[in-house]
């Protein structure tokens, strides 16, 4: 008995229609948009990842999940975070 090639007996259920496709298209530039827009919106999310990767590369950690674990639970980020929009916002 022949194998079938790949491993395939027919049409792949896994395979989208070209309706589903630009469906999909559709959905992931939408999701783009509404992710690009709610970061604009949120200038603490920027300051908080820029902050957090300029202290990793300025410390180097060997282990990186335990210093996010850290400086995300800083008690001290959330004011950090509240001076930096102030700052930016007399800035402007």
């Amino acid at each position: 008995m022949e194998s079938p090639r790949h491993g395939l007996l027919g049409a792949d259920p896994g395979v989208l229609s070209p309706e589903q496709v630009e469906k999909l298209r559709d959905f992931k530039i939408q999701t783009r948009i509404a992710n690009e827009k709610y970061l604009r919106n949120h200038k603490e999310v920027e300051l908080l990842i820029s902050g957090f990767f300029r202290e990793m590369f300025l410390k180097r950690p060997d282990n990186i999940q335990e210093f996010a674990a850290d400086y995300f639970t800083d008690p001290r980020l959330p004011n950090k975070i509240r001076m930096q929009l102030i700052k930016e916002k007399k800035a402007t």
